[in-house]
């Protein structure tokens, strides 16, 4: 049960997915145990991190054995909710939005978008990588109890729909515009610039390459 579960460090949540991922394909190829090492390596991750994070659910290791898969497996399922599906409602399906809908977290089992929105006639009443477009007029007849949204509309609209968001009851937004959306506390917002990131990239690159 959720209630039972450690509370567990947000950076250290940030960095489950990850291990979850390497984790499933260890698991695939027969492997029973893994030292934190070998995690390292996969998930650019130092040792020591790995050690602090996985000692929050009692996986402390034994030196000269390393993990067990399993154990871990069966944990990160139940903390990252592998087996409960997560429905996502994307906004704007532009290039990056159509991208999403293509793609639709292939890799990820637990989530989903299962509804898209736009304004545009062409678009709407048409299905993009199997998912419904719906008109942005219909958001508060569709979107029922879907909790999370992902936004790639131009950014002097992400605001207006974000209030229609937060009425609507949405938990967590991924926004992908540049926008910096107002929220209430409650409500969880990653930001995410892609410019910014390819300008931190180029930065990096630059002055830190031949480290």
């Amino acid at each position: 049960m959720n209630n039972e579960q450690p509370k567990i460090p947000q950076a250290t949540a940030k960095r489950l997915p990850l291990y979850y991922r390497f984790l499933k394909n260890l698991h695939a190829s027969g492997k029973q145990r893994v030292s934190s090492a070998e995690l390292s390596e996969a998930v650019k991750v130092d040792s020591a991190t790995i050690r602090r994070d996985f000692s929050y659910f009692g996986a402390l290791g034994k030196k000269g054995y390393g993990y067990n898969v399993n154990y871990l497996l069966s944990f990160f399922r139940k903390t990252l909710d592998q087996d409960e599906t997560t429905e996502v409602a994307l906004f704007g399906v532009g290039n990056l939005g159509t991208a999403f809908l293509n793609y639709n977290f292939s890799k990820n089992n637990n989530t989903k978008i299962v509804m898209a929105f736009d304004v545009d006639p062409d678009k709407v009443g048409t299905e993009v990588g199997g998912v419904p477009v719906y008109h942005l007029d219909e958001l508060e007849e569709k979107l029922g109890g879907i909790t999370v949204a992902i936004l790639t509309v131009p950014a002097q609209v992400a605001q207006p729909i974000t209030d229609r968001l937060v009425q609507k009851g949405i938990k967590g937004i991924l926004n992908f515009t540049p926008a910096r959306l107002h929220v209430p506390e409650h409500i969880r917002v990653h930001h995410i610039d892609l410019a910014v990131e390819l300008q931190s990239l180029v930065y990096f690159l630059k002055h830190y390459g031949n480290e």
